[in-house]
């Protein structure tokens, strides 16, 4: 939004802006953020940063847990939700050092810079275009509780089938189970929803494409966004997930981007489209290659899907992610590619045909991601297939054009499968690491604590008695 702080602060005085607001990625991909007064942000501000506790974030140590958050301002825009008038801003984090402050190199926004910067050097390309599709339910209500001897969930939303036999207040229109793909209104009762967020995002730079109703009956919605910058769209991602949630909060509504909020419904991916530059000209189009594809996409392609396995411990991070990665509700589960089909870890859209358009999309991950983390390993693993000249047809990923749900067991096992929970996640990473700490993109000790920190997850899990081995064991 800005260059400069004195056009920040010329905008502020003109907008009567009261606050600053600085947002600030844990190590999960939660934003936190602390506020200060407008007349706070001074040149001092810019150069030596805003103090705070880096421990709470939940990365690995340093020798000083004081860190500072520097503003960028080129990510300012003002916040709709705010009480006060409030200017917010994304920064970046670095460590108190003298003579100078350094970079924090676990600070998931420098991970970004850093895979950026590796791409151009290695002469590839200038910049990898990403552009996610972002999935979600609305409920209108939601409450959980987990303790030693209770556990349980409970949501409900007005048009699931479940509340088709409500006696009060029920005007009939319901979405059946798994029927809810780009329903109309009235029984698409969330396209104003959808549409008053999409005008937020369009208000903060961040350009919708299109949004629907997804397969989920209980309010399943998709918002896609047009194409952009890898960091920039993993700082967008961050926004449009604050924008809609605060949106439903201020309609008495809730969001959530679990994978997989409720059984036997489609769950909430986090599909991304990809495609390489160079001097402004497309890298991925050959109009002679497989689905007009150059050597260097199917080489990228390669990369992704040899490190398929361990790229899910950074794109699908939660143990609620492999509840979605299951077959037959769209969502990929073997290693390969095709076109058109959507039961395919890499999917190529036939209707992108024009060289700039020229791309191929990744359907594992989710929302429950660290953007920039995910994003930047998926850059990694593509940048080591193209490096490593890996033929993704010659490795035995494909290409699948058929449906890979109808397979038999025995033709299924011939084919690699995505890891089936988290730990497997983790233990891929634990054994392919090496591409993403080339040029120190991913420090070593950030993939350790990264390990550490959801095993413990997986551990939680895993140890927690579950409300549906009751009804399967409490018998025997």
């Amino acid at each position: 939004m800005f260059t400069t702080l004195k056009e920040t602060k010329d905008y502020c005085a003109k907008n009567d802006v009261k606050m600053v607001d600085f947002m600030m990625i844990d190590l999960d991909g939660r934003w936190r953020h602390l506020t200060m007064p407008v007349q706070r942000l001074t040149d001092q501000t810019m150069k030596y940063g805003v103090g705070f506790d880096g421990s709470n974030y939940s990365f690995a140590p340093v020798e000083s847990s004081d860190m500072v958050f520097v503003p960028d301002l080129s990510t300012a825009y003002l916040d709709p939700f705010a009480e006060v008038s409030t200017l917010a801003m994304i920064g970046d984090v670095y460590v108190i050092d003298l003579p100078d402050n350094r970079r924090f190199d676990q600070d998931p926004r420098n991970v970004a810079i850093h895979a950026e910067e590796y791409l151009r050097s290695t002469g590839i390309a200038d910049e990898m275009r990403i552009g996610p599709e972002f999935e979600f339910h609305v409920f209108d209500h939601v409450s959980y509780s987990v303790a030693p001897n209770k556990s349980k969930f409970n949501v409900d939303t007005e048009q699931a089938e479940w509340n088709k036999g409500i006696e009060t207040s029920n005007l009939g229109y319901k979405v059946s189970q798994k029927s809810g793909y780009h329903m109309a209104p009235p029984t698409d009762i969330l396209s104003g929803f959808r549409s008053r967020v999409s005008m937020l995002m369009e208000s903060q730079g961040i350009k919708v494409k299109y949004h629907h109703h997804e397969v989920g009956g209980p309010g399943q919605s998709e918002i896609e966004v047009e194409f952009g910058g890898m960091r920039e769209m993993a700082d967008k991602t961050m926004m449009t997930k604050h924008i809609i949630k605060n949106a439903a909060v201020a309609e008495g509504k809730t969001v959530t981007f679990m994978p997989k909020p409720l059984f036997n419904e489609a769950g909430n991916g986090m599909h991304v489209h990809m495609h390489l530059f160079k001097d402004g000209k497309p890298v991925f189009y050959d109009k002679n290659g497989y689905s007009q594809l150059s050597n260097t996409a199917l080489y990228f392609i390669g990369g992704l899907l040899k490190h398929a396995p361990s790229l899910c411990a950074f794109t699908n991070p939660s143990t609620n992610s492999y509840k979605r990665l299951v077959p037959g509700y769209e969502a990929p589960v073997t290693i390969g590619y095709a076109t058109s089909n959507r039961s395919a870890v890499i999917r190529i859209p036939a209707y992108a045909k024009a060289p700039e358009e020229k791309r191929f999309e990744l359907r594992s991950p989710d929302g429950t991601c660290n953007p920039y983390y995910a994003y930047s390993a998926i850059l990694m693993a593509g940048i080591d297939g193209v490096l490593n000249k890996i033929d993704p047809e010659k490795a035995g990923y494909g290409p699948y054009d058929f449906n890979l749900y109808n397979l038999t067991e025995k033709e299924q096992e011939k084919i690699k499968s995505l890891p089936r929970d988290l730990d497997e996640a983790l233990d891929a990473l634990e054994a392919d690491q090496d591409y993403l700490t080339k040029s120190g993109v991913f420090p070593q000790k950030l993939i350790e604590i990264w390990i550490q920190h959801k095993r413990a997850d997986a551990a939680r899990y895993n140890q927690m008695p579950q409300p549906i081995e009751y009804d399967m064991y409490y018998d025997l």
